[in-house]
């Protein structure tokens, strides 16, 4: 029997799914080969079996953030789309196989409002222009969407008219955030946002915990997917009375483990401080701010700090895809937590932050692949180890 595949009529110009010709049951087993050899050898030299990778059932339709860059057109028209592959020329997309449906409709309604208003679109090279990106949030659980306008601009010339216009062509919106990017970078996001229509945010739902999400907010992009990251995450905390959750963003993980034992006591480091401000929140939300302290602090610095001065039974960690610190994993190691719960976007640069873990003292006892983000190279994992 044949595998299924998908076609994309801009796949090759855009490469944004640089697998989507493969079939997926062949992109499992290239991610899980990807794993095995980072991890393994010393999965095994530990007596640790490499579980099968988790994929999705149909691995379409995942992506609830979706964004684009604006361009000038002829004839005054605005383009939007995707960046063809190692450049900065947009192709123009009407539907993607891996965002939400309402993601691309959404966008596509922002550059044809703008260009009925005359609001100019970013000119990169010259650094003029007013409009940058937009970039769509829809809830998985909910039925919020929140739309980031990008500008260069604090001022927004005709925003209520824009407003208007983008509610009536797409009802679904139900927050609208002008957010301000006046540098010369490739960073889509700056750091001052105006809310222009609704809260400002959305809200979300993950393991029965609902969570708030702003235009800056770090929220993973393939919510279902993120469900099965996190029940292994938290299945390697089971038990466990003292939490450090690090990295933690708006506090996700460490909320779904105060809300799953309600004798769990939380404690988040993130060293930004929107975020903290988000998390603690979240935690009211949720009903566990009583158990959960959120700390705006570099997680490597604190470590080697305050944190010196807590006791744990498990330490979770979500950095970034540089990986930690040999500072901040010297300094798990000085905690002496019985089990560290390490979840990665990189398998790389955590083989290498798991190789510190083993020499000061840490075995691994579960290793568990989780397929993130079909048709694309990228595999995530979640890495469960014992203090020997």
């Amino acid at each position: 029997m044949g595998y299924k595949t998908y076609t994309c009529p801009i796949a090759r110009d855009c490469g944004g799914c640089e697998w989507l010709a493969v079939p997926y049951p062949i992109q499992l087993r290239r991610k899980q080969e990807q794993v095995e050899g980072l991890l393994g050898e010393m999965a095994a030299a530990d007596g640790c079996e490499l579980e099968p990778i988790r994929g999705m059932d149909e691995p379409l339709r995942y992506r609830h953030k979706a964004a684009t860059p604006f361009a000038h057109g002829a004839r005054g028209r605005v383009l939007c789309g995707f960046y063809a592959a190692g450049t900065h020329r947009i192709v123009p997309c009407r539907d993607c196989l891996v965002e939400d449906p309402r993601a691309r409709r959404i966008l596509g309604a922002v550059a044809q409002t703008a260009e009925r208003l005359h609001i100019p679109p970013y000119d990169e090279d010259r650094g003029v222009g007013v409009l940058r990106h937009a970039v769509v949030r829809c809830g998985y659980a909910t039925d919020d969407v929140l739309l980031t306008l990008v500008t260069r601009v604090d001022e927004l010339r005709g925003a209520e008219r824009l407003v208007s216009e983008l509610r009536a062509a797409c009802p679904e919106v139900t927050s609208i955030v002008q957010n301000v990017n006046d540098r010369r970078t490739n960073a889509i996001l700056g750091r001052r946002c105006h809310t222009l229509y609704g809260p400002g945010h959305m809200h979300d739902r993950l393991l029965g915990c609902t969570f708030e999400i702003g235009p800056t907010s770090f929220y993973q992009t393939n919510p279902a997917q993120t469900e099965v990251l996190y029940r292994l995450a938290l299945e390697g905390a089971a038990g466990a009375r003292r939490v450090l959750d690090a990295y933690c963003g708006t506090g996700t993980i460490g909320i779904c483990a105060a809300a799953e034992s309600p004798d769990a006591q939380v404690v988040g480091v993130e060293q930004v401080s929107g975020a903290v401000a988000c998390a603690r929140r979240n935690a009211e939300a949720n009903g566990v701010a009583q158990r959960c302290r959120f700390v705006a602090a570099d997680a490597t610095a604190w470590m080697a700090g305050a944190g010196r001065e807590e006791r744990f039974d498990v330490v979770i960690m979500d950095p970034p895809r540089a990986g930690s610190t040999p500072e901040f994993l010297a300094g798990v190691a000085a905690l002496a937590p019985g089990r560290v719960v390490y979840v990665s976007c990189n398998v790389i640069t955590q083989a290498r932050d798991l190789e510190l873990l083993r020499e000061r003292g840490y075995r691994l006892t579960r290793v568990a692949p989780v397929d993130m983000f079909p048709h694309t190279k990228h595999v995530e994992s979640v890495v469960t180890l014992e203090r020997r």
